[in-house]
């Protein structure tokens, strides 16, 4: 039985085809890129709300700080050499 508290995977995918132009985007213009898990700091650190993205393996990919006020910031980490 698997765990209550594990985090759950999602698929991720890029759209390196899209032109721009308009709000459709077509099956075959997607690339399944991989599996990813999102997890979300409940605890706010003076307005901002921290969002991790992390790959199955659990490293961190990209950390998002959201401010109350709707504006985002990403950091994202490339392991790859």
């Amino acid at each position: 039985m698997k765990s209550v508290f594990e985090e759950p995977l999602f698929n991720e995918f890029d759209f390196p085809k899209t032109n721009g132009n308009g709000h459709l985007i077509k099956k075959s213009n997607a690339e399944f890129v991989g599996k990813t898990k999102v997890s979300v700091e409940e605890e706010n650190h003076e307005g901002v709300k921290i969002i991790l993205k992390k790959d199955s393996n659990d490293s961190i990919k990209e950390i998002k700080f959201v401010c109350s006020c709707g504006q985002t910031k990403s950091i994202i980490l490339d392991y790859s050499e």
